[in-house]
């Protein structure tokens, strides 16, 4: 490997470190905009998107401009399917805690239904959002298409949630890193799966409608 081959690497590695921290620190700002609670969703929205884009090719696009302009589009779906997940999964960990402090005669038969909705859960929360940002529609048919997609491409969830493990793993072990590259690492490994299936949807439909 010689020099100029070295240097280009180089520069090609600052670009994407660069790229990561500047959409971290977009989604904490715009999250904070939104005093959070109205925030988080569209954030984690145009995150994915501007994260969509690069995956794409995009790489010239304009950040700020594009992050912007999907957190507006996107504001009402994206908080009408992030407040849903979030209330699911307040609701599945109150039934864990009650679980656990139950003595039923179902107690084969509970614990089994309760975990087949976190892994159901699982799912809606890997794909709704990146098929938001993929795809046109109602906030009703990103949940069941994300379920739909996601059993049927059950090895593309499981390497998302490889990915998402190892990407925390590694935050929680090096804490510092988290305000930088924690989301948008989040973002861009999530997304770079779910877009392989989603290319390949699109290139089927496309190929039956000749």
């Amino acid at each position: 490997m010689n020099g100029k081959e070295i240097v280009s690497k180089l520069d090609f590695i600052l670009q994407w470190i660069f790229r990561l921290v500047v959409l971290n620190v977009m989604w904490i700002f715009y999250s904070v905009l939104g005093l959070i609670v109205a925030g988080i969703f569209p954030s984690t929205a145009a995150m994915l998107s501007v994260a969509r884009k690069w995956i794409l090719g995009e790489h010239d696009i304009k950040i700020f401009q594009t992050f912007k302009k999907t957190y507006r589009q996107e504001f009402a779906t994206a908080n009408i399917l992030g407040w849903i997940l979030t209330i699911t999964g307040v609701i599945l960990y109150f039934n864990f805690q009650l679980m656990k402090n139950s003595v039923s005669v179902f107690s084969i038969v509970t614990p089994f239904a309760f975990y087949l909705m976190v892994f159901f859960y699982m799912i809606l929360l890997i794909w709704a959002f990146p098929m938001l940002v993929h795809y046109k529609a109602t906030w009703r048919q990103h949940l069941k298409n994300a379920i739909i997609v996601g059993l049927s491409k059950l090895h593309y969830t499981l390497m998302c949630g490889l990915k998402i493990f190892f990407v925390l793993y590694l935050s929680l072990s090096y804490p510092g890193i988290i305000p930088f590259f924690t989301i948008s690492a989040l973002g861009i490994g999530v997304m770079w799966v779910t877009l392989r299936v989603f290319t390949k949807m699109d290139q089927g439909v496309k190929v039956k409608s000749l």
